[in-house]
């Protein structure tokens, strides 16, 4: 009776939180902590399931026409009582979705949102200690980690150490010096890395910082997340002391793929009746370049929104480096480039 459209798009024309199916998410509040960032409250429809601490969800909103889905971690506890969910975005030099969102979010915004996915989340039952460890807009998984663990009344040591360019560039600086000030078993330092006054550490991750915050790590999770330097430097040390096995890790950001200037072959999308020349780009950035619009989330390789059977040929996984010459084979665009030949079912 709706054709050629389904009633949630009747419904939004009223009131775009009105919905059957679809789940969708207004915002509340709007904050900017950081010259950088801005920090949204969103209420989300009654379709939302709540999610766990650490986790990610993927909202979309639409840019100059088009609607452009990314993912973010909610900042806010598991536990927080009104049901909303918390957001800070930090504006990407090239983010559409963030820079958007930096310049025109607005209480009364509604987004798409997407039920909560992720398993960078802390184990049950808990570790006699807890180690957060972030860098840039990664302190929001941590963040929620940390609210969580507070609101739990956990008695374990909590050490948080969060990296930054310098003081003005921390967002929640005030709220967790009142978290460690408000609890006896939690301790949180700040590295700046281009300041050399004020914080507590300056630099980068060493074992000197490492046992300034947590002389008792061996006893305890470490859960990280930040940007690639930062993601090295601590999975490298942890490496070395033979105690990868305790830390758990996030990316926020992956490192783009280079275009291969030496490939060949050809890229067939065979669900489109479309081919072009494999440029050496990941399969997502062929597939816009010729036309086609598959879906996508975080374009990083974490949400799998993108995945897409490949039918034929060989690729390539930019991040793990992975070989996949198996036919009928389900792979992610954003991280996957051919290797000659290639078939891919959209």
């Amino acid at each position: 009776m709706t054709a050629p459209h389904r009633v949630d798009r009747y419904l939004e024309l009223v009131d775009p939180m009105l919905s059957v199916d679809d789940m969708r998410a207004e915002v509340t509040e709007v904050r900017r902590q950081t010259p950088d960032t801005v920090t949204l409250t969103l209420r989300p429809t009654r379709h939302w399931e709540g999610f766990r601490a650490g986790q990610f969800v993927q909202i979309g909103v639409v840019v100059d026409g088009i609607r452009q889905t990314r993912c973010y971690s909610p900042a806010c506890s598991q536990r927080r009582s009104d049901g909303q969910i918390e957001l800070t975005i930090k504006a990407q030099k090239d983010g559409i979705v963030s820079q958007h969102l930096n310049a025109n979010a607005v209480p009364g915004l509604v987004v798409s949102l997407e039920q909560a996915s992720g398993t960078f989340t802390l184990p049950s039952p808990l570790p006699d200690n807890v180690l957060l460890i972030s860098g840039g807009s990664g302190v929001t998984p941590v963040m929620s980690m940390l609210r969580t663990l507070v609101d739990d009344g956990y008695a374990g040591r909590i050490a948080f150490l969060h990296y930054a360019y310098t003081e003005k560039d921390v967002p929640y600086r005030q709220e967790l010096e009142s978290i460690a000030a408000q609890n006896d078993n939690v301790d949180v330092y700040f590295a700046y890395t281009d300041q050399d006054q004020g914080g507590d550490l300056h630099g980068f991750f060493d074992t000197e910082h490492l046992g300034t915050v947590a002389p008792w790590h061996t006893d305890a999770h470490t859960f990280l997340c930040g940007p690639p330097g930062l993601m090295k430097g601590v999975s490298g040390i942890f490496d070395d002391l033979g105690l990868s096995e305790l830390l758990h890790t996030e990316e926020f950001v992956t490192t783009p793929a280079v275009a291969d200037e030496d490939a060949t072959g050809t890229v067939s999308f065979s669900g489109s009746d479309v081919t072009a020349e494999n440029s050496g780009s990941t399969l997502l950035e062929q597939a816009e370049s010729a036309g086609l619009t598959p879906e996508y989330g975080c374009r990083m390789g974490i949400c799998f929104t993108c995945t897409s059977v490949k039918k034929s040929g060989c690729t390539k996984n930019v991040k793990s480096g992975e070989i996949d010459s198996d036919p009928d084979s389900h792979i992610q665009l954003c991280v996957s480039v051919p290797v000659g030949d290639v078939d891919i079912d959209i």
